[in-house]
């Protein structure tokens, strides 16, 4: 599930703006992703690059050797939307379940 939840945040980050793989890294850890290894992220890029929801371009860096920049794609917006509405429903039903137990753990 994670992977899952991973994919949909990156296409966020990604449909922002191009990013490359560090840059992401450092954006998934700003969002509270900081136990996210740095390892994970990169084989994830390479299947989401293969999926055809991202594409990876070599740009020129200011701060040494080029750097792989991913840009989402028409797929990759269309995976982004059924994502968050996804998301909308498992975060509902999570929140609906909590809310219950607590209701009644605080009745016992």
């Amino acid at each position: 599930m994670l992977k899952g939840i991973l994919q949909g945040c990156l296409l966020m980050l990604i449909s922002d703006e191009p990013m490359y793989g560090y840059s992401i890294s450092q954006a998934l850890t700003q969002f509270g992703f900081q136990d996210v290894p740095k390892g994970t992220v990169y084989p994830l890029l390479i299947n989401m690059e293969k999926k055809g929801l991202i594409t990876g371009k070599m740009q020129p860096s200011k701060e040494g050797p080029k750097r792989k920049y991913y840009y989402i794609t028409a797929n990759g917006v269309q995976e982004k939307k059924q994502f968050i509405n996804q998301w909308h429903t498992l975060s509902s039903s999570v929140n609906s379940l909590i809310h219950k137990r607590s209701e009644d753990d605080e009745s016992r």
